[in-house]
């Protein structure tokens, strides 16, 4: 049975349409690299879809910019002159910005200010007294930071030292144990504490050593930190 004609009218529905699109582009792709195959040609194809996506076919022996220069060539048009008057007007633009943001930057750190009014000054000291207040803000805030951080180390150093302390205190409860006079007295270690954190080597030995053990090998070392 002949297949029914398709009236040419744009399709509603937008599934169909996405799907009606892709299925032609496809086969006009082929076509065109048929031709190309067949007879040699040089072949160009530029789509948009509705949603603004680019598709493109170009014959393998061509690049795009060949094909429009020998498009301009033959037809005696220059495509390119319209466009390039336009990238001129833009980069005069772009370096009329740079030449303003580079005499607003020597302007900020006082250069260049002989040809401002009495208000133009003022806004240019109204802006340096902005942008000074948020430097301020700054800095305070990772000198905060900074005290924070170090105040954090500070009580875990303390929390260090007052759980060796604590085993100490319990150790030297213990009777099993007892210090080793190295001729000094405990009181004279705990007076450099005023002079900044300490390291000390606190050594305990048991009151009643094991006879079977090695000399010394019941001694134990224990780091305070002052």
């Amino acid at each position: 049975m002949a297949r029914g004609k398709i009236q040419i009218k744009r399709i509603e529905n937008t599934t169909n349409r996405q799907v009606t699109y892709s299925k032609r582009r496809n086969g006009l792709f082929k076509k065109a690299n048929e031709l190309t195959v067949l007879c040699d040609a040089k072949v160009s194809i530029i789509m948009f879809s509705s949603t603004g996506k680019l598709h493109e076919y170009i014959s393998p022996s061509n690049s795009t910019k060949q094909f429009f220069d020998q498009y301009q060539m033959t037809v005696g048009t220059d495509l390119w002159s319209s466009n390039y008057e336009n990238m001129q007007e833009n980069l005069k633009d772009l370096k009329e910005v740079n030449r303003n943001l580079r005499k607003e930057i020597r302007q900020r750190v006082g250069e260049c200010l002989e040809d401002l009014n009495i208000e133009e000054l003022t806004l240019l000291e109204d802006d340096m007294d902005k942008a000074a207040k948020v430097v301020r803000e700054r800095k305070y805030k990772v000198i905060t930071n900074q005290i924070d951080t170090q105040r954090k180390k500070m009580n875990n150093e303390k929390e260090v030292q007052n759980r060796l302390l604590r085993d100490l205190d319990a150790r030297a409860e213990d009777p099993r144990y007892g210090l080793v006079d190295n001729g000094g007295d405990y009181d004279s270690v705990i007076g450099f504490s005023n002079l900044g954190p300490r390291m000390f080597a606190l050594t305990l030995q048991p009151s009643h050593p094991n006879p079977h053990s090695a000399p010394g090998s019941d001694l134990t070392t224990y780091p305070l930190l002052f």
